[in-house]
């Protein structure tokens, strides 16, 4: 066994040098393309000759060409991020075992809470993941935890000393007028509410999110440590039922969002100081109900940014966690823009808060102006070919450098989703989807870009609820 171990770590760390190979390929084949490795002096005989661009294009336009390109160095410190992260820690570690405890370590270990928020429209999928995460649960050797569901409307969950339903009044009001499910998870720290201690723990999760062994390990772990107040880990979207294969692999930059950027502020700087999600959270009661959630509209729509920058700037610490959970991308394009819209406009929300201190908002805010340029710097793809401008060579590298880590993170998310799928796929069928994955993002950015033209046009304080009910939905046949 012993043996067997030391030669699946000698596997993930090949597999780790040949990745980071690959991802520093991409950056210098990206910048050999543009022409970047040049010598700063060797110039064509066409660029040399080339009037100035101010005179050749007219004010105006060479105006604006110069603004979108450098606009593009908004996105250097995300891109920065996940290249450090990407390249500094393993990608592709082992999975934590699912032999957790001990049986000494059973009684004294900290009770879990794992808390869904929902609306209530879609019972039959909370209630059939409450069983399926206590079944994990189980398997994995937990004993002292609970599963609480927070619900604007019963969804006549079967309560017993694991399981808890919490109906929000309908006329319960926060002192700030939170919305949403900030409101629901502030109702859930209420004093007459909340029946934890402050030394337990919750968990939050979406409606879809389902455990692994993997991920219960990596909680427990991260809670036995007891060096962070607040935690986070990988979520994959492709493993149980795909039901839009198109989005899944659109989603896949986001599994190598959470091994990169994620990963990297949570370890190396522990907070979220870009941001980070709104499940698989891991909260200490007691620091959770000091930061709350309630902090009126501007804080409910993108509940999670919001509570994580004022946490840390409260002083408390994030770590990083082991193991996957799994969720779901959305089933339909509507629901994918719907998504990506509403992210937009509570970001927007969280870096204009003049409640969370400036320096906690910098770097969230480059993200968050990145994506909201974006339609804008995307015509650099048309507009640099046809009308090359003369400019800092900091920032044709910085493009090139930007351009190359996204490019990968899209080829790895795909191939870090799969590697870990539940559904285990052969080597041709990976290399497929890997293409595949590659060849739907000129789809995935072209959606994105119509979300945020739609998030800066409309209202800022709605919150979008995607339909990820799989029983309504026809199940792909391709995982």
């Amino acid at each position: 066994m012993r043996n067997i171990s030391i030669i699946n770590s000698f596997k993930r760390e090949l597999f780790h040098l040949i990745h980071c190979a690959a991802l520093a390929g991409t950056i210098v084949l990206l910048i050999s393309l543009s022409g970047g490795l040049r010598e700063p002096n060797a110039t064509t005989f066409e660029a040399k000759e080339m009037l100035s661009s101010w005179k050749q294009y007219g004010f105006l336009l060479t105006a604006f060409l110069y603004i979108i390109r450098i606009l593009t160095l908004l996105c250097l410190p995300m891109a920065l991020f996940n290249f450090l992260g990407l390249v500094l820690f393993n990608a592709f570690p082992d999975q934590p075992k699912s032999k957790v405890y001990s049986g000494r370590e059973h009684v004294t270990f900290p009770f879990v809470c794992f808390r869904v928020v929902t609306k209530g429209d879609f019972p039959q999928l909370v209630r059939n993941n409450i069983l399926k995460n206590k079944q994990t649960c189980e398997e994995s050797g937990l004993e002292h935890y609970t599963f609480e569901v927070v619900t604007d409307k019963s969804i006549s969950l079967v309560t017993n000393e694991n399981v808890r339903e919490l109906v929000v009044p309908g006329d319960y009001a926060t002192k700030s007028g939170a919305l949403y499910k900030s409101r629901a998870l502030q109702y859930c720290l209420e004093k007459d509410v909340n029946s934890l201690n402050d030394d337990d723990w919750i968990v939050h999760l979406d409606e879809e999110t389902l455990l692994t062994n993997g991920c219960i390990k990596g909680i427990v772990n991260f809670i036995c440590e007891g060096k962070h107040h607040f935690g986070q880990g990988v979520i994959t979207y492709n493993n149980d039922q795909v039901v839009n294969l198109i989005l899944t692999l659109c989603d896949s930059i986001r599994v190598a969002d959470d091994m990169g950027k994620v990963q990297f502020q949570l370890k190396v700087m522990h907070m979220p100081i870009m941001g980070w999600k709104g499940s698989y959270v891991i909260s200490n009661v007691g620091a959770e109900r000091h930061v709350s959630f309630d902090h009126g509209p501007r804080g409910s729509v993108a509940e999670d940014a919001y509570f994580g920058l004022l946490a840390a700037s409260k002083g408390y610490s994030f770590g990083f966690i082991e193991g996957d959970m799994w969720e779901k991308s959305p089933f339909t394009i509507a629901d994918f823009l719907r998504q990506r819209k509403r992210w937009l406009q509570g970001l927007l929300l969280v870096v204009h808060s003049s409640e969370i201190p400036l320096r906690f908002r910098i770097l969230l805010g480059c993200c968050v102006y990145a994506t909201a340029t974006a339609p804008l710097t995307a015509l650099n793809v048309f507009l640099q070919p046809c009308f090359p401008i003369q400019i800092s060579r900091f920032v044709d590298l910085s493009g090139c450098f930007i351009g190359g880590v996204i490019i990968y993170m899209n080829l790895y998310g795909t191939l870090r989703s799969y590697t870990y799928s539940v559904n285990h796929v052969g080597i041709g069928k990976l290399l497929l989807l890997t293409m595949l994955g590659f060849a739907v993002q000129p789809v995935k950015y072209s959606l994105e870009i119509i979300a945020i033209l739609w998030g800066l046009v409309t209202p800022k304080n709605e919150f979008a609820i995607v339909d990820k009910n799989v029983l309504r939905n026809e199940i792909s046949k391709f995982p």
